[in-house]
C-alpha cells in the first residue's frame, strides 16, 4: 500500500451532511468516499498513471 498524505479539508455544514450521508448509502467513511470521488475524477481525467490505478483501493 502506497504512502498516505494527510491535509484539512474545510467543508460547509450542508456539504459535510450530504457527503457523510453518501459516504453511508455505500457503506464507506466520509474519508473513504472522498478519496473514491478524487480517485475516479483523476481516472476520468486520465490524470493517474498506470502504476497508480494499479494502487488503488476501489470497489
Amino acid at each position: 500500500m502506497s504512502k498516505k498524505k494527510s491535509f484539512v479539508l474545510r467543508l460547509n455544514e450542508d456539504k459535510m451532511k450530504a457527503l457523510e450521508k453518501w459516504a453511508a448509502d455505500e457503506f464507506r467513511s466520509a474519508n473513504g468516499q472522498i478519496e473514491w470521488i478524487i480517485t475516479k475524477a483523476l481516472k476520468d481525467s486520465k490524470r493517474l498513471k498506470k502504476t497508480d490505478l494499479s494502487n488503488t483501493d476501489e470497489d
